[in-house]
């Protein structure tokens, strides 16, 4: 819906030219709307010139893009690489161009806001990803400084302060480039202020020498995940030289604990890992996949004095005790997103596990249960665990060896659950080759019965149209869900593991001349 407002808004900055002339005779308060009707429209001039003469104490990516009273739809998911590209240099151009420094209100920027999805709905169909829009805030502060130091400017300029919040994404490729920004941002007017950081393909000495530039007390986000070798060593050098009093959400990459290997040493830096989380007030978002931590859950999570609000274990090998501490913990009552993949469920622990999901149910909005061996014989019992969970939104369980008709049953079942939204089910097990085994490896996953699926997919679908519900997607991600981060850096990905694989070839072929 669009108000009589938003309507003359579109019509006002539809013609570029006119819009640009005019900007001078127009309200301050007029100013918000005519930007997102701006990014509505992707009027990448208009927008630049709006943010150049920005009359506005600050700037909120967000707010400006959101459900407006004026317009209903939200924009703050179209990462329109136009609309960002003219926003940011208009930001460049408010500290260089503006006939009076003295004049200028803008004190805070805030590009937070916004969120990166799968489908585009911009007309111009590229996109500007969060490493992107790293790399341009980046540059283009850099470049400021050395426009300042070259050019005689206006005493006055130098005065401007603009803190520009925003969710850092650093790799090796884009590394030099911010932490020359990071490192000379008290000389810059833009002060880039990392509010979340996310780390891919970096190395570990890069990785320390950033995050202390980042400002790790103003951190509420940190994601350290692929290619990163960070070990439990060095999570626990970090924690205790660097402080995080912010600090949210923390995610870990894959193998940074191994029990297998502990020592007594291993075990007293455990401890002190714990101890350094439970000073993190804020913590509510833990993500520790793919590490191995069976028997040393509560270990680790016990010291917490925040209720965990979400909390990914997939695949870190967690035993009855394990699940049992989860179950009985003070996290239960409060976990809003929950992923226990990659363990046996059924056969180990279905007591823990429907105890866990009864203390959760009354807030549980998401639940992964991928490669869980999940099998015909354990739906009923699924479906008597989720029954309470009637706030449930998103359900994953994909790599689970359920046939056509054990997925028809549960499919007539989620329909009963009235807040839920998306779906991802397995491929049925009858459309793979007799004799598959689970769970099944890469180079089997797409060997299956193609013509099958479709017709079992059009009959889960057919189950929840007929039970009203055409609001939830059902889909089945065959390589998991989609991953805004690394599809935009899956080259670079890609590159890294060639150069990994090669180095281990070497390695190995050196090893083997020395042997002979």
């Amino acid at each position: 819906m669009k108000s009589l407002r938003f309507i003359s808004a579109e019509a006002f900055v539809s013609n570029a030219e006119f819009a640009r002339k005019s900007l001078r005779g127009v309200a301050h308060n007029l100013f918000p709307l005519l930007f997102k009707a701006s990014y509505l429209l992707e009027q990448g001039e208009v927008i630049h010139d709006l943010v150049e003469n920005w009359p506005l104490v600050d700037f909120n990516m967000g707010k400006l893009l959101g459900t407006t009273v004026d317009c209903q739809e939200d924009l703050s998911h179209r990462t329109c690489s136009v609309c960002l590209e003219s926003c940011l240099t208009g930001l460049r151009d408010y500290v260089l161009n503006h006939p009076s420094p003295y004049g200028k209100r803008l004190k805070v920027v805030d590009l937070t806001g916004i969120k990166d999805v799968e489908v585009q709905f911009c007309e111009c169909k590229k996109t500007m990803g969060r490493w992107a829009r790293t790399q341009l805030l980046s540059k283009l502060c850099l470049e400021l400084l050395v426009y300042l130091q070259q050019t005689q400017c206006n005493p006055g300029t130098f005065e401007i302060s603009i803190d520009v919040l925003i969710d850092l994404f650093v790799t090796e490729r884009n590394y030099e480039l911010v932490a020359q920004a990071l490192l000379k941002k008290c000389y810059c007017p833009l002060k880039i202020c990392c509010v979340a950081f996310r780390s891919d393909n970096l190395a570990l000495q890069k990785f320390f020498y950033i995050i202390k530039l980042t400002d790790p007390l103003l951190l509420r986000k940190l994601e350290i995940v692929h290619n990163v070798r960070l070990e439990m060593e060095h999570l626990e050098i970090l924690f205790n030289s660097m402080h995080f009093p912010l600090l949210m959400s923390l995610t870990l990459p894959a193998r940074t604990f191994n029990v297998r290997r502990f020592t007594a040493t291993d075990e007293r830096m455990l401890t002190n890992i714990g101890e350094k989380m439970g000073e993190m007030t804020q913590l509510t978002e833990l993500s520790i996949s793919f590490s191995i931590l069976t028997g040393r859950i509560q270990k680790l999570l016990s010291p917490l004095k925040t209720p965990l609000k979400m909390l990914d274990v997939s695949n870190c090998s967690l035993n009855h005790a394990d699940m049992a501490y989860l179950a009985n913990s003070f996290h239960a009552n409060h976990l809003e997103a929950l992923d226990l993949s990659g363990h046996n469920i059924p056969d180990l622990y279905p007591s823990v596990f429907f105890k866990l999901l009864s203390h959760s149910s009354s807030v549980l909005r998401s639940l992964t249960l991928e490669d869980c061996n999940i099998q015909d014989t354990h739906v009923n019992m699924l479906i008597l665990a989720l029954s309470p969970c009637q706030k449930l939104q998103e359900f994953k369980f994909l790599g689970n060896p359920l046939s056509s008709q054990a997925l028809k049953h549960l499919f007539t079942f989620l329909c009963e659950l009235p807040m839920l939204k998306n779906v991802e089910f397995p491929v049925p097990r009858d459309c793979y080759p007799i004799g598959i085994t689970y769970p099944i490896d890469d180079a089997s996953l797409c060997r299956f019965d193609h013509q099958k699926y479709e017709s079992v997919a059009e009959e889960l679908n057919l189950i929840l149209l007929q039970a009203n519900r055409e609001d939830v997607k059902a889909s089945t991600p065959l390589f998991g869900s989609y991953d805004a981060a690394v599809q935009e850096t899956n080259n670079e990905l890609g590159a890294y593991l060639i150069k990994s694989f090669k180095e281990t070839l070497e390695k190995f072929t050196t090893s083997l001349n020395k042997m002979s």
